[in-house]
């Protein structure tokens, strides 16, 4: 009996609602029509917005050829492992476009404070951040939208986008070539000024009897190429300790590798030294380990010029932002049925508010009358 009572009270309450419907047709029919075709009306109003987009290909790092090279270098081979690459590299581009550098140049550069009518510099980036829109496809590709009253203008700001992020890029060491680049750079000067000290000195020292009798040629040279063989390896290790634990086997070889390099020259120190008391020879030794530094260094800064100059921050731009033709905004068509639908819903809703208010008075005014006869 009561599973029937509550199919008839679903029967009855569908039923009113289908009648209460029913009533307000008109209603909930012509009012959400003229709704859609005032808001139609209302979108010739609404300035139109152009959207401008290009795409590029993120720089391609070559780490292959590098790694292939390094391997006849000795202890600084393992040099090129350091700069690891990164998971996700198109998402550090979308960063590099985001960020304050680039934004604040092409807010000066297009005085978007201006533009905007913005009176601080920061709403000027928060009004660009709204009208720009960077994103990274699975493709690989970047993609740079902007939107614009002007389509010329949305065409000039989103290349510019594009501009900017490479002249960030030439002041930052992004890829793997670079930053080894900027490191042997760096490892090269300082030779390079240790060097020419230790020439100095050889030139003052001259060359005596004594000197030439004790032929230091291939002890020295064999001295410094150990000893240049040490720093190399304390370079490597020193850069591992930026990625690597010191519990890791990788930095444990290279540690025992250290070692070992130090043992050898600490032997080959004592047997020198026996027969290095003579000036000259003393500094003639320290002229070829820096003279053999140098060249390992000079040797891994052009490669990775070379590596650079193949890979480095080339941003190949696949489509240029063009002046669009046709507007994207707004949308008139989706305007009007977006507004004819909402206006459908809230109106639907308040019938139903309606009458089950009425309801609601017609049961009271009912049991105030069954009071009055009872």
């Amino acid at each position: 009996m009561s599973d029937m009572r509550e199919e008839t009270e679903d029967e009855i309450s569908l039923l009113d609602l289908a009648i209460t419907i029913k009533e307000n047709i008109k209603l909930l029919v012509l009012a959400p029509l003229v709704a859609g075709v005032v808001a139609l009306g209302g979108s010739f109003l609404i300035a139109p917005t152009f959207t401008a987009s290009t795409s590029f290909l993120q720089p391609q790092q070559q780490q292959g050829a590098a790694a292939a090279m390094l391997q006849g270098l000795g202890a600084l081979g393992g040099l090129a492992g350091a700069a690891s690459g990164l998971k996700n590299p198109a998402d550090q581009y979308v960063a590099f476009i985001k960020s304050r550098s680039v934004q604040d140049a092409l807010v000066k550069r297009f005085d978007l404070q201006k533009r905007y009518e913005t009176e601080l510099h920061e709403d000027a980036l928060r009004a660009l951040e709204g009208a720009a829109r960077v994103s990274a496809g699975k493709d690989g590709l970047i993609k740079v939208e902007v939107d614009d009253k002007e389509p010329a203008f949305a065409a000039q700001l989103a290349n510019a986008h594009v501009e900017e992020l490479r002249k960030l890029l030439d002041r930052l060491a992004v890829t793997e070539a670079q930053q080894r680049r900027v490191f042997y750079e760096q490892q090269l000067e300082q030779t390079k000024a240790k060097l020419a000290v230790a020439q100095s000195a050889l030139q003052r020292s001259g060359i005596n009897e004594g000197a030439l009798r004790a032929e230091p040629k291939m002890a020295a040279e064999a001295y410094a190429g150990l000893k240049a063989a040490v720093t190399a390896a304390q370079v490597k290790l020193q850069s591992m300790r930026t990625y690597l634990t010191e519990q890791s086997p990788e930095f444990k070889l290279a540690q025992s590798e250290l070692g070992a390099l130090q043992g050898q020259l600490s032997k080959a120190g004592s047997a020198n030294n026996a027969a290095a008391d003579d000036d000259y020879i003393v500094k003639y030794r320290d002229f070829k380990y820096q003279e053999s530094l140098f060249e390992m260094f000079a040797k891994q800064f052009e490669l990775a010029k070379l590596d650079e100059a193949r890979d480095g921050a080339l941003i190949q731009v696949v489509d240029v932002a063009q002046t669009p033709e046709r507007k994207s905004k707004p949308k008139k068509a989706m305007i009007a049925v977006l507004t004819t639908l909402a206006t459908g819903f809230v109106l639907l809703l308040f019938v139903f508010v309606r009458q089950a208010w009425r309801n609601g008075l017609k049961d009271e005014a009912t049991a105030q009358k069954l009071k009055q006869l009872f």
